[in-house]
């Protein structure tokens, strides 16, 4: 019936909007991306960067980053203006599991096999619908027909090549190098640890005025911190100031992602969401 695919599509339309946060979130950090790291501390003797200027390190972090095999990211960015708290760990085979909270909701995400899975709490489902201008009535019933199950998108159902691309490494990593002219202009900070391991820090700030993709921007400061120690993978990122402020922390480069595959009985597929047909 019209009324139920459309609660179907409400129920995809809203986890593609809160999840789609990683990827926009690598991609502002990406570039002139930055963090700066938990706290000052000495560099390492001798510095592996002493010859090399601000723009050739995020040059070597960037490749480094991009030869990654996989990652796990946590942190704070904005969705549509609203902070989304997120941890994700995602490798090259389109595979990840991790968790997302959203103004006081929490939802789970796990794709393997090209299966997408995700299980939200009520407050999650009920602030992402509600975001989207979806009715009440609507919301009510699609929360009964999830509770407590992982909501299963295959390939090819409504929203699954958005909730795809947030597993997608090789896509999330290639945002880094999208545009060079932004990545320079850095300036080396001072040296700093992120979890114990030594960085080197790269600053970059506009000021109100100068422009980003042909659109005046607010005053804001970028940072990113690249390890010392092994491959100069980025470690974190920050963004202070300007219209989408956020933090992300990069670990766990190049380990095994283990991805569950929810028990059946616990799942609901997408296209059985119609009135009348078993779940």
């Amino acid at each position: 019936m019209a009324s139920h695919r459309k609660l179907r599509a409400a129920a995809v339309v809203c986890a593609a909007v809160a999840v789609a946060g990683p990827a926009p979130a690598v991609a502002w950090a990406a570039p002139p991306a930055a963090a700066w790291a938990s706290a000052p501390a000495p560099a390492p003797s001798p510095d592996p960067f002493a010859n090399l200027t601000a723009d050739e390190i995020g040059e070597r972090a960037v490749t480094a980053t991009q030869s990654a095999t996989s990652l796990r990211m946590t942190g704070r960015v904005a969705a549509d203006g609203q902070p989304l708290d997120i941890d994700f760990a995602v490798n090259d085979r389109d595979e990840c599991t991790g968790l997302m909270k959203i103004d006081g909701g929490t939802a789970e995400l796990r794709r393997i096999d090209d299966i997408t899975y995700m299980k939200g709490d009520e407050a999650f489902w009920r602030v992402s619908m509600s975001s989207q201008g979806v009715p009440e009535a609507q919301i009510d019933a699609t929360i009964e027909l999830v509770k407590g199950r992982w909501l299963k998108i295959a390939p090819g159902q409504a929203g699954s090549s958005d909730l795809s691309g947030v597993c997608d490494l090789k896509s999330l990593l290639a945002d880094l190098d999208k545009d060079k002219a932004e990545r320079s202009g850095l300036v080396r900070g001072p040296e700093g640890e992120v979890d114990g391991t030594p960085v080197a820090t790269l600053v970059k700030k506009t000021t109100d005025g100068e422009k980003t993709g042909g659109e005046p921007t607010g005053g804001e400061t970028t940072t990113v911190s690249v390890s010392e120690e092994g491959k100069p993978y980025i470690l974190k990122m920050v963004k202070a100031g300007g219209d989408s402020p956020g933090s992300l922390v990069f670990s766990e480069y190049d380990k095994p992602v283990d991805v569950v595959v929810p028990p059946a009985d616990e799942t609901v597929d997408l296209s059985k969401l119609d009135p009348g047909t078993p779940a």
